[in-house]
Formats: structure tokens, sequence, C-alpha cells
């Protein structure tokens, strides 16, 4: 978990991200990091049932939704609170999504054992912007 080559691995080979607790209030720290990971080149899913849109893409109320009508989901990028990762890392291990990534705060370190155990590529507690900067501003193709 957090191995460098873990990152890189997953910001080279993520095409579609499913940002779970992405919201379309300005100013929120979800919003603007969804919104840096599309302008490099990701396709952003919001997976929100409080919303109907962000980022031009409509929201999806569950994990579950979102797979359904975007199969080639490949990241969930968490927004929430730790108490809330219990329940996201079941359905991304039980939906087969391989990459897993709780930002900056999003802690649960049982629950990051589990999706590793299932041999899912888990970062925990590290933003994917700042991450995704330290790698570079080139946009990816």
């Amino acid at each position: 978990m957090n191995e460098p080559a873990t990152i890189a691995e997953i910001l080279a080979n993520t095409r579609t991200i499913a940002v779970v607790g992405l919201t379309n209030r300005e100013g929120r720290a979800s919003l603007g990091v969804a919104r840096f990971m599309q302008s490099q080149g990701y396709r952003i899913i919001p997976v929100n049932p409080t919303i109907d849109s962000a980022l031009g893409e409509k929201a999806c109320p569950t994990l579950d939704a979102a797979m359904a009508a975007h199969p080639d989901i490949d990241l969930v990028n968490v927004f929430r609170a730790p108490a809330f990762v219990p329940a996201i890392v079941k359905d991304v291990i039980r939906l087969k999504i391989p990459h897993l990534w709780l930002q900056e705060g999003v802690v649960h370190d049982e629950a990051a054992g589990w999706a590793e155990a299932a041999g899912i590529k888990v970062v925990q507690d590290h933003c994917i912007l700042k991450e995704r900067m330290a790698a570079g501003w080139k946009n990816r193709d």
C-alpha cells in the first residue's frame, strides 16, 4: 500500500475514475481534485446520491449503478469519512474494480487491508492531485 510503484501504476493505467463523494459545489476538495484529474485526460464518474451531475457527467447514486453504466471503471477515488470506507471497499471487491484510492485524511487500515487481500491495488491517505502533479503536468494520451 502507498508504494511509489503502485501510485505510478494507478496514475499510468487508469482511464475511468469513479469518485465517491464527488460534489458539484465549488470550493470543495472533491470537485477541485476531480476537475484537475479530468483536465489530465481521466474520465470522471460522480458517485453521489444527492447530486444530478458534476463536471458534465451524470451522477450515479451508488458504485453498483456507476459500474452498470460505466463498466470500464478502473479506479475508485474516495472522498468520504473513514466510517464509510468498509462498505465502499466491500463494493469495490464485489465489483472487481482493480484500484482503490483513499484521499488524504481518509484512513481505514482494516478495510484497506481487505482490498489488498482481494488483489486490489490501494493508496491510502494520499491526494491523487498532488501525486499526479508530482508525476508531471503533461496531459495523458
